[in-house]
Protein backbone atom coordinates (compact mmCIF):
# COMPACT_ATOMS: atom_id res chain seq x y z
CA UNK A 1 0.00 0.00 0.00
CA UNK A 2 1.08 3.42 -0.90
CA UNK A 3 2.18 5.64 1.99
CA UNK A 4 2.41 9.28 2.78
CA UNK A 5 5.06 10.71 4.45
CA UNK A 6 6.32 14.43 5.77
CA UNK A 7 9.17 14.88 6.81
CA UNK A 8 9.90 18.23 9.46
CA UNK A 9 13.47 19.22 9.55
CA UNK A 10 13.78 21.84 11.75
CA UNK A 11 16.53 24.47 11.82
CA UNK A 12 17.73 22.99 7.98
CA UNK A 13 17.77 25.53 5.01
CA UNK A 14 17.14 25.59 1.52
CA UNK A 15 20.88 25.23 0.83
CA UNK A 16 21.19 22.24 2.95
CA UNK A 17 18.72 20.38 1.09
CA UNK A 18 19.96 21.58 -2.27
CA UNK A 19 22.96 19.60 -0.87
CA UNK A 20 21.76 16.76 -0.32
CA UNK A 21 19.53 16.37 -2.78
CA UNK A 22 23.25 16.68 -4.84
CA UNK A 23 24.65 14.26 -2.64
CA UNK A 24 22.12 11.78 -3.44
CA UNK A 25 22.24 12.45 -7.39
CA UNK A 26 19.23 13.67 -7.62
CA UNK A 27 17.86 16.53 -10.03
CA UNK A 28 15.33 19.32 -9.42
CA UNK A 29 11.74 18.33 -11.65
CA UNK A 30 13.47 14.95 -12.67
CA UNK A 31 13.30 11.36 -11.63
CA UNK A 32 12.93 9.82 -7.77
CA UNK A 33 14.64 6.89 -6.26
CA UNK A 34 12.79 3.83 -6.55
CA UNK A 35 9.49 3.75 -5.56
CA UNK A 36 8.90 7.46 -4.74
CA UNK A 37 5.98 8.36 -6.38
CA UNK A 38 6.18 11.86 -5.46
CA UNK A 39 8.39 14.49 -3.50
CA UNK A 40 7.74 18.02 -3.08
CA UNK A 41 9.72 20.60 -0.12
CA UNK A 42 8.81 23.83 1.26
CA UNK A 43 10.36 25.81 3.71
CA UNK A 44 7.99 26.84 6.76
CA UNK A 45 8.47 28.91 9.82
CA UNK A 46 10.15 26.20 11.77
CA UNK A 47 12.46 24.71 8.69
CA UNK A 48 12.75 22.46 5.86
CA UNK A 49 9.60 20.07 5.20
CA UNK A 50 8.86 17.73 2.75
CA UNK A 51 5.95 15.42 1.48
CA UNK A 52 6.76 12.39 0.16
CA UNK A 53 4.35 9.25 -1.55
CA UNK A 54 6.00 5.98 -2.03
CA UNK A 55 5.10 2.92 -3.11
CA UNK A 56 5.07 1.12 0.43
CA UNK A 57 6.67 1.92 4.36
CA UNK A 58 9.35 -0.47 3.48
CA UNK A 59 10.67 1.22 0.68
CA UNK A 60 10.55 4.53 2.36
CA UNK A 61 12.19 3.11 5.42
CA UNK A 62 15.44 1.92 3.14
CA UNK A 63 16.18 4.52 1.72
CA UNK A 64 15.62 7.10 4.95
CA UNK A 65 18.07 4.53 6.55
CA UNK A 66 20.46 4.03 3.57
CA UNK A 67 20.56 7.71 2.45
CA UNK A 68 18.35 10.26 4.37
CA UNK A 69 19.91 9.56 7.45
CA UNK A 70 23.42 9.68 6.83
CA UNK A 71 23.20 12.50 3.89
CA UNK A 72 21.20 14.52 5.91
CA UNK A 73 24.20 14.79 8.79
CA UNK A 74 26.75 15.39 5.75
CA UNK A 75 25.16 18.01 4.71
CA UNK A 76 25.08 19.52 8.49
CA UNK A 77 21.05 19.26 9.08
CA UNK A 78 20.44 19.89 12.58
CA UNK A 79 19.10 16.99 13.12
CA UNK A 80 16.56 13.80 12.40
CA UNK A 81 12.98 14.44 10.74
CA UNK A 82 10.15 14.36 12.73
CA UNK A 83 7.92 11.87 10.66
CA UNK A 84 4.17 11.37 10.00
CA UNK A 85 3.11 8.65 8.30
CA UNK A 86 -0.39 8.58 6.40
CA UNK A 87 -2.04 5.72 4.20
CA UNK A 88 -2.81 6.61 0.57
CA UNK A 89 -6.06 5.54 -0.42
CA UNK A 90 -5.49 7.62 -4.21
CA UNK A 91 -3.10 9.36 -5.72
CA UNK A 92 -2.00 10.55 -9.81
CA UNK A 93 0.98 10.37 -11.64
CA UNK A 94 2.03 13.19 -13.73
CA UNK A 95 0.27 12.89 -17.30
CA UNK A 96 -1.86 14.42 -20.08
CA UNK A 97 -5.09 14.04 -18.03
CA UNK A 98 -9.04 15.14 -18.84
Amino acid sequence: MAVAVILEFDGTTLEQYDEINRLMGLTPGGPGPVGSISHWATMTDKGLQVTDVWESREQFDAFAQEKIMPLSRQAGFAGPPKLTFHDVHNYYTAGNGP
